[in-house]
């Protein structure tokens, strides 16, 4: 956004307003989102039998949950009827990396949808881990792609990180999800 072009969520006297979205056109919309959650290697050996239960099964759902309901939380964002999303948790060296995938069909992007699902599975897994582990450490939330939508294409890390205009005639590029969680 240049800085000539007016902010969407601001009315001409500065307060903040939910951007009218009645003009856009409805679009399939892809949007995918990860964050990582820093732990010991023991901690994450045992995830799956923690003393609350089973920390992994308990995130992704929380994960899934808060995606479908980021517009009780988020003041200015739309309500999305969401037609899938998924969360995926894997180990990594430094613990786990938390991956969201959120697709609807709307006239408004899922951005934060995929987000929330992120952020919430990660506070989800912090409160099964920490009878074991309370210096756990949330870190890195971040969009990794969009699709869909006026403003284009997003791919993080890609060397013009500016959205680029979609065209109706382009594929959808984004995957889908292949593992479970279909009906969330």
């Amino acid at each position: 956004m240049s800085p000539s072009t007016p902010f969407s969520h601001l009315d001409a006297q500065g307060n903040a307003k939910m951007v009218d979205v009645s003009d856009k056109a409805i679009t399939r919309r892809v949007a995918a989102a990860a964050c990582r959650v820093l732990l010991a290697p023991t901690t994450v050996a045992r995830l799956h039998d923690m003393p609350k239960g089973d920390a992994v099964t308990v995130a992704r759902l929380a994960g899934m949950q808060a995606a479908k309901r980021v517009d009780e939380l988020i003041p200015l964002a739309h309500t999305l009827n969401l037609e899938h999303v998924d969360v995926v948790i894997s180990p990594i060296a430094e613990g786990v990396e938390i991956e969201a995938s959120v697709v609807v069909t709307a006239r408004t992007g899922a951005e934060l949808e995929a987000m929330m699902a992120c952020s919430n599975a990660a506070l989800a897994l912090y409160d099964m881990v920490k009878a074991v582990e309370k210096g756990a450490v949330i870190t890195d939330l971040r969009l990794l792609s969009k699709s869909g939508g006026r403003s284009g294409a997003y791919r993080r890390g890609e060397a013009d990180a500016e959205p680029k205009p979609e065209t109706a005639a382009q594929p959808e590029t984004a995957a889908q999800p292949e593992t479970a969680a279909q009906d969330a």
